[in-house]
């Protein structure tokens, strides 16, 4: 593992990483368990993923945790979700704070559970001065949710006469989104094989590198984000240039 960790290039991975952590459920199933087992054993996976972005020097790391789909599973598996959260967050806090990594969250967090929300404000508000990391966690996350809610917003204000129609731009929008402190997603990740964004970062994976691996997410460690990572630096990045154009400005 140290040997493909050494052929990547420290000045070439992605800013922003974002992950849709999929297969929990599926890889419980394999194993004749309850789906909250592979929640569990999910943690781990989470956990390796923010050391190993940490030891490449990737500076954002965005987790799709909970979706505001996710709302409609059973009852019983959302609520075992919910306090697994409040665990974690108490537990890894240490942690946290030894490895310089900032908590954020980005989604309608008025929906969950006020347990949880007061064991994020608790964890955000300890950590906010960290800088090696900015680890966000989406939760009661939608895309569609969010873009509803930034032209809610933008009209509010065209209404009130504090922003003319003619100054809303791709800057305007930013500001406004839920991300408006991290960075456009350079690299996205979906375990599990499935192949599709799930509502997740429309807008701020414009001109991400998508990868999609098969591996089930309590299966995926270290050494699967250091092979994806290096898959990402073999890609060309055009952002609707020409190979020559980009040769030329390198």
């Amino acid at each position: 593992m140290e040997n493909l960790k050494a052929q990547i290039l420290k000045n070439k991975v992605p800013t922003h990483l974002a992950i849709i952590m999929d297969g929990n459920g599926r890889w419980a199933k394999q194993k004749n368990e309850p789906r909250i087992f592979g929640h569990k054993n999910g943690v781990n996976s989470v956990r390796e993923v923010i050391e190993a972005s940490g030891d490449l020097g990737i500076k954002y790391l965005t987790l799709y945790a909970f979706s505001t789909e996710n709302w409609n599973r059973p009852k019983l598996e959302v609520k075992t979700l919910m306090s697994l959260l409040v665990s974690s967050l108490k537990k890894e806090l240490k942690s946290l704070q030894e490895n310089n990594i900032k908590l954020g969250t980005i989604g309608n967090l008025n929906d969950l559970p006020k347990s949880a929300q007061k064991e994020l404000k608790e964890v955000k508000e300890k950590t906010k001065n960290n800088t090696a990391l900015t680890l966000t966690i989406a939760l009661s996350y939608g895309a569609r949710d969010e873009i509803v809610n930034v032209i809610k917003n933008i009209s509010k204000k065209v209404v009130n006469n504090q922003l003319a129609i003619e100054e809303i731009n791709e800057n305007i929008i930013n500001n406004h989104l839920y991300t408006f402190s991290l960075p456009d997603v350079d690299f996205l990740i979906r375990t599990s094989g499935e192949q599709r964004i799930s509502n997740f970062l429309l807008w701020q994976i414009a001109y991400a590198e998508l990868y999609f691996t098969n591996t089930l997410w309590p299966d995926f460690k270290k050494e699967n984000l250091y092979n994806a990572v290096l898959e990402y630096q073999n890609r060309e990045r055009r952002f609707g240039k020409t190979s020559e154009q980009i040769e030329k400005n390198q």
